[in-house]
């Protein structure tokens, strides 16, 4: 598909933009099946290496704190050292930690490793996702973020089965090897394809390193980053450390916007660029978005193994048609966006998430593989419709030479989202529970006389039949706790529709940017 060449293409001359957006992806899938991946093989990972399974989670834990540091500032990163060099360097890493990785000897080798393999990932979707901003005009941006997004859904979708199928007939080693040949295909048709766009005068002189800039992210979104992952296995602030760890991200925010504002003259994280209402009012909206997409994707699974009965590969296959879904709907969002308001458009695909936690808030524990499925579809269905014209809204009117520090910006805020959604879900799935419980337990009295007659009826009166009655008492306080959530993520999703209506129009000759 021809069209006129932007000045600053990533695509060298000669080469079909389309083919960039291909080769990006390529990098995309392994990542993000990475992030996922890993999940499923935890057990193995901490028996295999005499680990107990609360260290195993470090092997996700020292990801994310990595990925969540060198999001905020790759922009500047990719300023500095130029957007290919930069984008190369992140493969790179990414590549050769895996397969250090896939040898590790012990759990702390491999910890070591996996924070080498979250600062390459951390990168490389602020990268790729500036590059396709430069190199596509306005009106076929939506059809080149639905090349790059069937990556993005699809490897999530795929990554738990897949993770759980090599781990069982193979070994977890070969969960990172695998991303050894992607990389090294990556890293070639990267340096013969992409090329750097013209720098602008302003970024043309020298770059002094904002040292302290760097510390403050560092301090802040690792100590966030750990503070999250475990705040509820450590009873949060009832626990010294999480204190301590609260404590140190506060003070490193704090210390990032006094110097990033008022001193650094070059800053490592642009936060002036939150000036723009537009980019501002979009980061909001993808914070909240990827609080409650996130914190569904861990819900349903969880529930179908934990009040189902599900195995690893049946609850993985709950998710999967959703992410067939997204592959199939991202094209046609790209589609319409070029036809609808953006807003309207992002509404209409906030409804459809509206309606599957209205779904889900129906749930029992009786409920058909079926009925999850159905949900999860829905939810998936009107996800594309609000992630692609978002960025129309996002980068509308932003200055020029700002795609990369926005870039990074947009993804910061899914990752915290989804970070946040995650750790606050499944706090209120444990408190929700034990509150359902205490209510159900002390109505479970001998006054009660409709459970004393299905008691008698049942033989329930007997220890082995108190025990059995005091399971369905825990089961259904899980379920209650469960439909607590969704029901609270139901009227956060409601509060974004309204918002999103509040938006302004777009211009239909805007170039949107994307963030996955």
């Amino acid at each position: 598909m021809p069209f006129p060449r932007t000045p600053n293409s990533a695509a060298k001359p000669g080469v079909n933009p389309w083919i960039v957006a291909v080769v990006i992806s390529l990098a995309t899938f392994m990542e993000v099946l990475d992030t996922s991946i890993a999940n499923v093989a935890l057990g193995h990972i901490g028996g295999s290496l005499g680990a107990s399974q609360s260290q195993a989670t470090w092997v996700l834990t020292s990801y994310l704190a990595a990925n969540a540091i060198i999001i905020p500032i790759s922009g500047w990163l990719s300023n500095t050292l130029g957007r290919k060099r930069f984008y190369m360097i992140c493969v790179a890493l990414f590549t050769f930690s895996s397969f250090l990785c896939g040898i590790a000897p012990s759990l702390g080798v491999l910890l070591l490793c996996r924070v080498v393999q979250g600062a390459g990932g951390g990168g490389l979707a602020p990268s790729e996702q500036s590059m396709l901003a430069d190199t596509f005009p306005g009106k076929y941006f939506g059809m080149a973020f639905a090349v790059y997004g069937v990556a993005v859904v699809a490897a999530p979708a795929i990554g738990p089965t897949l993770g759980g199928w090599i781990t069982d007939n193979f070994s977890w080693r070969w969960i990172f090897f695998m991303n050894v040949p992607v990389g090294l295909v990556s890293l070639l048709l990267t340096q013969r394809l992409i090329q750097d766009p013209p720098k602008a005068e302003g970024q043309k002189k020298p770059v002094r390193v904002d040292a302290m800039g760097f510390a403050f992210v560092v301090l802040a979104f690792g100590a966030l980053q750990v503070f999250l992952d475990k705040g509820q296995e450590s009873d949060w602030f009832g626990s010294p450390t999480i204190v301590v760890l609260f404590l140190l991200t506060l003070a490193g925010f704090i210390g990032l916007a006094v110097w990033e504002t008022l001193v650094e003259k070059d800053p490592v994280v642009d936060l002036p660029l939150l000036r723009n209402g537009n980019l501002a009012t979009s980061m909001g909206l993808q914070f909240v978005v990827g609080f409650i997409l996130n914190s569904t994707t861990v819900l349903v699974p969880l529930l179908a193994q934990q009040l189902l009965g599900y195995d690893a590969t049946q609850a993985g296959l709950v998710l999967m048609p959703g992410g067939l879904m997204l592959m199939v709907m991202m094209p046609v969002a790209g589609t319409l966006v070029r036809r609808v308001q953006p807003k309207y458009l992002m509404a209409f695909g906030l409804s459809l998430l509206a309606l599957s936690l209205v779904m889900m808030s129906g749930f029992t524990a009786q409920i058909a593989f079926h009925n999850l499925l159905w949900a999860r579809l829905i939810q998936c269905l009107g996800l594309p419709l609000f992630f692609i014209p978002l960025n129309t809204i996002a980068y509308g009117n932003l200055p020029p030479g700002k795609s990369n520090q926005a870039s990074a910006m947009m993804n910061l805020m899914r990752n915290l989202g989804g970070s946040i959604g995650i750790a606050v879900a499944t706090t209120l799935l444990v408190r929700r529970a034990q509150v359902h419980q205490a209510y159900l337990a002390a109505t479970a009295t001998r006054a009660n006389m409709p459970l004393m007659h299905h008691l008698h009826a049942t033989g329930g009166l007997t220890p082995k039949g108190l025990a059995g009655f005091y399971n369905q008492v825990q089961v259904q306080a899980a379920m209650l706790s469960y439909l607590d959530v969704f029901r609270i993520l139901t009227v956060a999703c409601g509060i974004v529709i309204a918002v999103v209506l509040m938006l302004r129009r777009v211009r239909k000759d805007v170039q949107p940017v994307m963030g996955h």
